[in-house]
């Protein structure tokens, strides 16, 4: 069971512990086998771009041990689902810290759950790489259903890649 998390909204000064969460989820992946995210592909400079944007949010999970997790909530996102009405929020960079709880992921998935509801906004909404059959599961189990594959999305290098577009009811 998860230990009580407290939730509180990233700042600039977070970004160097945001991308220690990150690398540290990425190199999990990598020695599992898992192709998803890659050390390396978020700086300090993509979390202090997310924290700075008018529609998009940080939020950092902590117990009494300090920082399990965190994660990206956007009220945008075109590139993956196009221009939409604004009746969603979409979760990015679901993290946690090596070692964590069991279940602290799910809280995490949760608090942004609960943060798009209490903003109005009735659907949930994240991408998973085509790829990571894993992680489909992971939110199959959580509620989300699949609505849409995007089979272009680009990379940051602009590569392109497929993803799994995802939703979940929440208001």
């Amino acid at each position: 069971m998860t230990a009580q998390l407290t939730f509180r909204g990233a700042d600039l000064g977070d970004a160097a512990l945001l991308t220690g969460l990150y690398e540290g989820a990425a190199r999990w992946m990598l020695d599992h086998g898992i192709d998803q995210w890659q050390p390396g592909a978020k700086d300090e400079r993509h979390f202090e771009r997310v924290i700075g944007s008018s529609t998009a949010e940080v939020w950092l999970a902590y117990d009494g041990s300090g920082a399990l997790g965190a994660y990206e909530l956007w009220w945008t996102d075109e590139q993956a689902w196009g221009a939409q009405p604004p009746v969603a929020g979409y979760v990015h960079r679901l993290m946690t810290r090596r070692g964590a709880p069991a279940g602290t992921g799910r809280s995490l998935l949760r608090d942004a759950e609960r943060r798009i509801a209490a903003a109005g906004r009735a659907v949930s909404r994240l991408d998973v790489v085509v790829t990571n059959p894993r992680l489909r599961t992971y939110y199959e189990e959580a509620g989300y259903g699949v609505v849409g594959e995007l089979a272009d999305k680009a990379a940051a290098d602009g590569a392109p890649y497929g993803v799994l577009l995802m939703e979940r009811s929440v208001g």
